[in-house]
């Protein structure tokens, strides 16, 4: 490329994308690996090789089938990681069945509102997760669940969850012998009693009715501006994804990925599971759901290769005291990905860590989810500072937010992509819809890049993030990574505050290392001799924790919310 080029890459590839549904790919799969490991579980003392995992997603989907579930339908997850997660996760592949999956963080407001938005027909849950009561909280929400049995309650007249037919709950300790909690509740064993008299023919019948470009998973977006929309993803969206990640990252048999993020997010569901189970690597679950200290474990016991996360997953186990008591000398590459990667951290994580070949990701749940990622013969600076190039087969472009033109290479603007892996739509919502993927079939992420002349991109904020003060555009995420820098932060948030004269001012959380010390005007000292003084934040806080999703990001809307109250003024109009 030479400079002035237009900002738009599409990156083809040797290997060309399957064309076949995620069933299917995976039994070939589990054949060539039958006896390789396909997932281990630290916190329930249990491992299944590809054989035994692929027997157990039989038994689940032919119980799915027995149930009376239909193509196309739609079953919830409610649940922390767990191996059942998994098996769930491919036998809904096997019968055509939506995954929807459901953060088990929600609350009874959140959780209602997931399942109508997706109009949810089967839940499957766990019992609990830390305070959270989960039958107990569908029953509140549906309380046709505690009286009526599970025949009675599929058959039953209208309700706040007029969809929702059936409810499964399984214990991750011994699904097996899982208590009924509720009489309208289904039991794990009950589903899979269900399957028994479900022929081959049957099963046969549905293999044979899929397709690759069927809907087959629902993924909430992240809620970090307000409430999640329902995000319709194929076959063809996130098998593709899942193997062009596992590609990238040279995941082979021989690889143990340590997967402390989410199975319900799209990280953990593609780019932590497809990419493992397309590769015939193991899935390693160091606990039911994060934990610093149980990640460091796991790499070391099972003496994993990979390991994935966000920044705040590396920087918790980064700050264990413990940290340089584990034996991690098994990490070759891994991913971070889902928030921003501070380059400090990313050189820590390699020098650390070992983890000499670990990669930045970058994409949306929108894209199945991966758009780019560094590669580990990139430049070090190429590594660090950007999140790399385009998977295969994949089109990206900068436009000028306002006239919607391609901008110059070099040049900012919003970052859009089209090709295999942009979602079907959000579910039953055509108007958002049209407003996310323009008519060309570009989606518009809403972030604001550059593509450099060797077609790597830099991501330098959120259009809906970017602060305007005085006519000047300032974006947060430079800031932000201005601070990452100081030896005493370990996290920044930087957003607008409004103010009556500039329009907005730029106000900064910051939160410091263990055992730091600093104070606001400190740390603007230190910023006015290295930024451009409109970039200097007006306004700093101190605090000890950020508004996060659990998947590591921060929800920016809630920190202009709170310091609108703090200065008694009126949150700023671009808060999403």
């Amino acid at each position: 490329m030479t400079p002035g080029d237009p900002s738009y890459v599409h990156l083809g590839g040797e290997e060309p994308l399957i064309g076949t549904t995620i069933d299917r790919f995976f039994r070939e799969a589990a054949v060539r690996f039958a006896r390789h490991e396909a997932v281990v579980s630290v916190p329930q003392r249990r491992r299944l090789t590809y054989g035994e995992l692929d027997e157990q997603v039989e038994h689940l989907a032919r119980g799915l089938v027995g149930l009376g579930l239909t193509p196309g339908e739609r079953v919830g997850i409610w649940a922390t990681q767990n191996i059942e997660w998994v098996v769930l996760q491919l036998a809904t592949t096997r019968v055509g069945a939506v995954l929807v999956n459901i953060n088990p963080a929600y609350r009874i407001s959140e959780l209602r509102h997931a399942l109508e938005l997706a109009r949810v027909q089967t839940l499957v849950l766990i019992p609990s997760f830390r305070t959270s009561r989960y039958a107990d909280m569908v029953c509140e929400l549906c309380p046709e669940a505690r009286d009526l049995d599970p025949e009675s309650f599929a058959r039953r007249g209208g309700s706040t969850l007029a969809a929702l037919r059936r409810v499964v709950v399984y214990d991750p300790q011994d699904a097996a012998a899982t208590r009924r909690p509720a009489a309208g509740i289904t039991t794990w064993a009950e589903v899979i009693a269900a399957g028994r008299d479900v022929t081959d023919e049957q099963m046969a019948g549905r293999a044979a009715a899929l397709d690759p470009d069927d809907p087959i998973n629902i993924q909430f977006t992240s809620g970090t501006t307000g409430f999640p929309k329902a995000v319709v993803l194929t076959h063809h969206n996130i098998l593709n994804n899942g193997w062009f990640v596992g590609h990238v990252m040279r995941l082979t048999e021989a690889d143990r990925v340590c997967v402390p993020v989410p199975f319900y997010h799209c990280f953990g569901m593609v780019v932590s599971n497809l990419a493992c189970l397309t590769h015939g690597a193991a899935i390693v679950i160091p606990a039911s759901h994060f934990e610093a200290g149980a990640t460091l474990d796991a790499i070391q016991s099972e003496r994993c290769t990979a390991v994935h996360g966000v920044p705040t997953m590396f920087i918790a186990e980064l700050e264990r005291p413990d940290f340089g008591d584990h034996d991690l000398s098994s990490l070759r590459t891994g991913i971070m990905a889902g928030a921003p990667c501070p380059p400090r951290l990313v050189r820590r994580v390699m020098e650390d860590m070992g983890c000499r070949e670990i990669l930045i990701g970058y994409g949306m749940t929108e894209t199945s989810p991966v758009t780019h990622m560094t590669r580990p013969r990139d430049p070090f600076e190429k590594r660090t500072e950007t999140v790399g190039t385009n998977l295969p087969h994949q089109e990206v472009k900068i436009v000028d937010p306002g006239t919607g033109r391609t901008v110059a290479r070099g040049e900012p603007g919003e970052v859009c992509f089209r090709g295999y892996h942009v979602m079907r739509g959000y579910f039953d919502q055509p108007e958002a819809t049209g407003q996310a993927i323009d008519d060309a079939g570009w989606m518009h992420s809403g972030d604001l890049g550059v593509l450099d002349d060797d077609g790597y991109l830099r991501i330098t904020g959120r259009l809906k993030d970017m602060i305007i003060r005085g006519g000047e555009n300032i974006y947060p995420a430079e800031i932000e990574a201005f601070y990452y820098e100081h030896p005493m932060v370990a996290q920044a948030a930087v957003f607008g505050v409004p103010d009556p004269r500039m329009g907005e001012e730029v106000g900064a959380w910051i939160k410091l290392r263990d055992g730091a010390s600093a104070d606001p005007d400190q740390l603007r000292a230190y910023a006015r001799s290295r930024i451009a003084h409109y970039k200097v934040p007006r306004y700093i806080w101190i605090v000890d924790e950020f508004p996060m999703t659990v998947t590591g990001k921060i929800q920016k809307f809630r920190i202009r919310e709170t310091v609108a109250r703090w200065l008694d003024v009126s949150a700023p109009a671009n808060t999403g």
